[in-house]
């Protein structure tokens, strides 16, 4: 049945493509969201982006029609901007009118009120959700690019197997899988049956259908060693130049970023077989301007690239101990083979021959993601490291993030790996804290 789809500002500026989602029903933008793309279309962000590209689609519709009565849509349905017949309140007094979210709700009640169609409002505000539902509204959030977190792909899998399994494993190399359905470059812990000693790792190839040995280095890198199956499975991902999207999630502490820099710094400063390694972060929320604080750019990029800082800090304060290294990441920041910057320039740039990291990627939209790895050049690996459960952005949750969203769509691709890390390293106290707390 053809429904009324009210579609709120945040999801248009969300995803632009949200016009033509709905469908052979009856989309319709209130007039205020028209309002409010105006306000945002000079943000020289993703937002601002997407407001003047939701506004030039609307515009083009135009030359077919008046707008207030609606324009077809090549999916059938129509689109429409809606403006109230009367300007009397349906909604109750304790909501002002002048408010953008309550005359969203108050076209809303006007199109109920007509009763021809099922009214349904879109919008990526939980407020305004609980309130539609209030008023006996049908709100959603918008979907279209959900994942299941509860069933998001952990990029492992533990297999029982008799002893003489894992000893021909460790001899001959190579196994092939005994089930299907395993995902391109999974990993594989084999545990002996019953025993829960005799152990065995190894990664899943596509092109050759068998399971093969983990290539972590036993000597570790830069004084770092990965200390659990998680961080082997991560590491072993990592320095592997086949695959050129790794995505690592798992809560704080589980060395997601450490792994990530430390392999970048081996790929880079040691093997040569990129030329930069470029780390970013979405300076909240992606593209917020740094101009306000004070100083140099560095200056400006401290506060919100200290953990990056205080991951080099730590790698090589331990490689200077164990390797005898004399030099400071700094001089490599100076030399041009460290490269830290936020996100906000990344876009229009291409990126080639660069180990490029990504941190705290949960905290980007799909369509943000999607513009961050189509800037991959020529020889470029791209490394998405994040917690999909600590988001800040108030338009996104585990579900919808980008993070979750590149996991779920990647995971059946040969150029792709992904590990869920979940036992925290960082200390006893920092684990503790992320169970309890």
């Amino acid at each position: 049945m053809k429904k009324y789809f009210i579609l709120d500002t945040n999801v248009l500026l969300h995803d632009v493509s949200s016009l033509f989602a709905f469908g052979d029903s009856d989309v319709i933008i209130p007039i205020i969201a028209i309002e409010e793309l105006d306000r945002f279309k000079k943000d020289l962000n993703e937002i601002g982006r997407n407001a003047r590209q939701v506004s030039r689609i609307i515009d083009n519709l135009r030359a077919q029609g008046p707008l207030y009565k609606g324009i077809s849509l090549e999916n059938g349905g129509t689109l429409r901007v809606f403006i109230p017949s009367s300007k009397t309140s349906r909604l109750p007094t304790e909501l002002i009118l002048n408010k953008a979210d309550n005359q969203i709700l108050s076209v809303a009640l006007e199109l109920k009120a007509k009763g021809n169609k099922p009214v349904c409002l879109i919008t990526k505000d939980t407020n305004l959700r609980i309130k539609a539902d209030s008023l006996g509204i049908t709100a959603m959030d918008y979907e279209s690019d959900k994942v299941e977190i509860s069933e998001l792909y952990q990029g492992y899998k533990i297999v029982s197997a008799p002893k003489s399994t894992i000893d021909r494993f460790y001899a001959e190399g190579n196994l092939k899988p005994s089930e299907n359905g395993l995902h391109p470059n999974e990993g594989i812990l084999f545990v002996e049956e019953g025993k829960q000693k005799h152990t065995a790792l190894g990664r899943f190839n596509k092109n050759t259908n068998s399971i093969l040995p983990l290539k972590s280095p036993k000597e570790g890198i830069w004084g770092i060693y990965p200390r659990n199956a998680e961080q082997k499975f991560a590491l072993d991902l990592l320095l592997d130049d086949s695959i050129k999207l790794v995505s690592l999630a798992g809560k704080a502490g589980t060395g997601k970023t450490l792994l990530a820099i430390v392999a970048g710094l081996k790929k880079t400063a040691d093997e040569g077989v990129y030329i930069r390694l470029l780390v970013s972060r979405p300076i909240f929320p992606l593209g917020r301007d740094i101009g306000y604080l004070p100083g140099e750019i560095e200056e400006k990029l401290a506060p919100w690239m200290q953990p990056i800082f205080d991951n080099l800090e730590l790698i090589f304060g331990i490689g200077k101990k164990g390797k005898g290294k004399q030099h400071s990441y700094r001089e490599l920041i100076n030399q041009g083979i460290i490269q830290i910057e936020p996100l906000t320039y990344i876009r229009g740039r291409s990126i080639p021959n660069q180990y490029m990291i990504i941190d705290e990627a949960q905290n980007l939209t799909p369509h943000e993601i999607k513009t961050i790895i189509t800037r991959a050049g020529d020889n470029t690996k791209i490394v998405l490291t994040g917690d999909p459960y600590q988001i800040d952005n108030p338009y996104i949750d585990s579900s919808s993030n980008g993070l979750s969203y590149v996991v779920e769509r990647f995971k059946n691709e040969v150029i792709a790996g992904h590990v869920m890390l979940s036992k925290g390293e960082r200390s006893e106290l920092a684990e503790a804290a992320a169970n309890l707390l």
